[in-house]
């Protein structure tokens, strides 16, 4: 597997012996289950257990280290400092830190280096100093074709505050865990697994011509699912388990054909 330098991800570091607790109380995993060379995959929920972001945990560098989508770290940032009260915990983004998968050997060793938890075919993943790490390293786009091949969905592809935590499929990708105590939608997602009312995943679409957010997948006369988020001819979508199941026709987006891939990792 070639490395990888995600240039499109940023690292959070929450310093403070009361950091883990903290964490404990807002997320979707247990972070006791985050030791050396474990990461971690989490997601902040609203009350309502919709996904406001996601990230992969680790520990290293004198911190609890959250790996997350560039473009939203301020934000998590600001929403982690609004709930600290009185916490005695630091955070901050690290800007010295990058992210970078299928590192190996000495860079590998000189970073805090995890098999990813969602899927191990993603590959090693390492928070490592930038200085210290290889300058020739491709960007991110290899990952994420690998990422859409798995069915992996993370990110942009749930938005903000849209998509619950289940239906996301963070059940299925190692991201909550159901004998923890109350966090942050903890409620309604626990209400979800007991009752085996989410009935609805994030899948992997595919189309001959570029495809929309937004646009309805029809089978029929029935409407089975929406795209959410698209790269190309590529992307994903929500669409409903049991409707896709009884689906009996082509499978149309906007008039465009389209095929629905369902990944390996998806128990139903």
């Amino acid at each position: 597997m070639e490395p990888l330098h995600l240039k499109d991800r940023a690292v959070i570091a929450l310093e403070g012996g009361e950091a883990r607790e903290f964490l404990q109380g807002l997320v979707t995993n247990d972070t006791a289950r985050l030791a050396p060379a474990t990461g971690l995959y989490a997601a902040l929920l609203t009350p309502q257990g919709k996904i406001l972001f996601d990230f992969l945990m680790a520990e290293g560098d004198g911190a609890i280290l959250l790996d997350c989508a560039a473009d939203r770290a301020a934000a998590l940032v600001k929403r982690l400092t609004m709930y600290r009260l009185r916490a005695k915990i630091g955070i901050a983004l690290r800007p010295q830190l990058s992210v970078y998968v299928g590192l190996t050997g000495r860079p590998a060793e000189r970073a805090v280096t995890f098999a990813d938890p969602r899927v191990a075919a993603l590959g090693p993943r390492s928070i490592g100093a930038s200085a210290e790490m290889p300058d020739f390293l491709q960007g991110p786009a290899p990952y994420h074709a690998r990422r859409l091949a798995l069915c992996v969905p993370e990110g942009a592809d749930f938005g903000s505050d849209k998509i619950l935590a289940l239906d996301a499929g963070l059940g299925e990708l190692n991201g909550v865990t159901f004998d923890k105590g109350c966090y942050v939608g903890q409620e309604l997602t626990a209400r979800m697994k007991h009752r085996g009312t989410a009935r609805k995943r994030i899948l992997a679409v595919r189309a001959d011509n570029p495809l929309q957010p937004g646009a309805k997948i029809i089978a029929g006369d029935s409407e089975i699912g929406e795209i959410i988020s698209t790269y190309g001819s590529e992307g994903f979508a929500l669409v409903r388990l049991d409707r896709l199941e009884e689906a009996k026709s082509p499978l149309i987006a906007d008039t465009i054909p389209v095929t629905i891939t369902r990944p390996a990792w998806l128990q139903t």
